[in-house]
């Protein structure tokens, strides 16, 4: 599936994530808020469509390591 990756502008803001949740991560229509990233297979970069925002992207799976708020996205599922 296709994971959408940007940084968290407003963090620290009311329901953004605390100052350390940097990352932005999209799956879907979901929306996730990380401290770190482990990506584990290749990215590109792609301009989001009618705005000035631009996304790290990449096809795969996302796994949540929820102890260290790590967004750890990969290529297949174990």
């Amino acid at each position: 599936m296709k994971i959408k990756i940007r940084f968290n502008k407003s963090r620290g803001q009311s329901g953004r994530g605390s100052f350390d949740h940097v990352w932005r991560v999209f799956v879907e229509e979901k929306e996730y808020l990380f401290k770190h990233l482990d990506i584990q297979i290749p990215t590109k970069s792609e301009k989001e469509e009618k705005t000035e925002d631009w996304n790290i992207v990449c096809d795969g799976f996302l796994s949540i390591d929820r102890e260290t708020s790590t967004a750890i996205i990969v290529d297949k599922l174990v």
